[in-house]
């Protein structure tokens, strides 16, 4: 295609003003700018302190509306650090990558002493053969003699770095001058960079509600609250509201999980566990309590060994595909926990998820934030009272058929159907998360009490 790319790596941890300045800049000057966030790294331990969900999220909120820029999240899903030597070998084929660094990454390089040439993989490589763009703070002093063959230059105006933000926030110092307003509230409303724990239920208030709705049309009742918050629909939302009831709420966090707002549930629907019960419109001048949800992460393998993935909010399970009983391979951790399962299917859920399909095949339903997944079985003959298990939230687990011509392994990703399949391996994501709303008198541990006690 020869497009020049400007590639920007950094921990963006979290991103700043700063950060978005230097993308504004590359825009006007390439064909496209690839923001990066990098996977955990050894050497800078700091971009392990929150969880990569939140990291992923922020940086999806502080460049999401900028020209020519791309947001990719693939280092922060798969937990890995691509260096810029692979980045550039995997790019230069087709386009003309720029990475783009700080002014000291290249300081000494007239004495071969850089930061690239010392310790970036191949560095003397990249330093004759590939191209820069450095990009320097006001007051930051740049020897022209220190740039690398092929380098540009661009100008900053906001000052700040990622760790001056940490530790202004660490130390209840204001932040807004070096953030934008999005990112500020994210942060203030998740707890981060305190020193402790993000918590895993918070308190939110809307300021001001600008909402997108998503409504199950084909319910009247539906449709009727809709238009009671028509009038709060806007093209730059700060909340999501679903009405429906759970198959609504799932389809909507599928199409919208990437925006990084709340999801508020109206319940028109039956059970509605993930949602709220009450149809009125009282919820825009309350507090609400926020859930922050992980997605499970799930590679689907096919027979003929391709490997495509995708996002469950609920739970991802296979079943027998004929009248036969499935033999079913499991590992969790890439350890094989038992060797032949015989059984109609095999589920894991996430604590949201066990109250659906996976509370219906026998699991014990979890409370909303329990940080664990389940794994469940479908009229399991072999092992034989197999139960159901509760596994830490860090888990990856594996299901593969043993017997794929006379015994095939259909798969399903919330309910959706992905064919027959080889393997399937699931695990929580490290990018995908959404915060589920509540009214205080609406919380789901009411339900979960009312399903257990009938």
């Amino acid at each position: 295609m020869d497009r020049d790319i400007a590639i920007y790596g950094a921990g963006f941890n979290p991103p700043g003003r700063h950060h978005r300045e230097v993308v504004e800049r590359l825009g006007r000057l390439y064909d496209e700018v690839i923001v990066a966030p990098w996977g955990p790294r050894p050497d800078k331990p700091m971009t392990s302190d929150v969880e990569p969900f939140h990291r992923a999220a922020m940086v999806d909120i502080n460049f999401r509306d900028l020209p020519r820029c791309r947001v990719d999240l693939s280092d922060l899903e798969a937990g890995t650090f691509t260096r810029a030597y692979d980045l550039n070998q995997r790019f230069r084929a087709e386009d003309r990558p720029w990475h783009v660094v700080a002014c000291s990454c290249v300081r000494g390089g007239q004495y071969d002493d850089s930061e690239i040439q010392r310790q970036w993989k191949r560095g003397w490589e990249l330093w004759r053969e590939a191209r820069f763009v450095v990009f320097r703070r006001p007051g930051e002093d740049l020897d022209p003699a220190d740039l690398p063959p092929i380098a540009s230059v661009i100008e900053i105006d906001h000052e700040g770095t990622s760790l001056i933000i940490r530790s202004r926030v660490f130390h209840h110092q204001t932040i807004d001058h070096m953030v934008i307003p999005k990112v500020g509230a994210y942060i203030r409303r998740h707890g981060l960079y305190r020193g402790v724990a993000a918590p895993r239920q918070v308190r939110f208030r809307p300021d001001g509600l600008r909402c997108l709705i998503a409504a199950d049309e084909r319910n009247p009742e539906s449709r009727k609250v809709a238009s009671l918050i028509a009038p709060f629909v806007t093209d730059d939302p700060n909340l999501i509201v679903v009405i429906g009831g759970d198959g609504t709420m799932l389809r909507a966090i599928r199409e919208h999980w990437r925006i990084r707002i709340p999801f508020y549930g109206i319940n028109t629907g039956h059970l509605g566990f993930l949602l709220n019960d009450s149809r009125e419109i009282d919820f825009l001048e309350q507090e609400l309590v926020l859930y922050p949800m992980p997605l499970l992460w799930v590679e689907v393998e096919s027979l003929e060994g391709e490997v495509k993935t995708a996002l469950a909010f609920n739970d991802a399970w296979v079943e027998r595909a004929t009248g036969q009983a499935a033999w079913i391979r499991l590992s969790v951790n890439g350890r094989e926990q038992i060797q032949q399962i015989v059984a109609d299917g095999i589920l894991v859920a996430t604590a949201a998820g066990s109250t659906s399909y996976a509370r219906a095949m026998g699991a014990m339903p979890l409370p909303l934030n329990t940080p664990a997944l389940v794994l469940v079985g479908s009229n399991v003959l072999k092992p034989a009272h197999w139960k159901p298990a509760v596994l830490p939230l860090d888990s990856c687990v594996e299901v593969a058929t043993l017997d794929p011509s006379k015994r095939p392994l259909q798969g399903f990703i919330d309910g959706v159907a992905q064919g027959e399949v080889r393997a399937m391996r699931t695990r929580v994501s490290n990018i995908a998360a959404v915060e589920l709303a509540f009214l205080p008198m609406h919380d789901p541990a009411f339900k979960l009490a009312k399903i257990q006690f009938p």
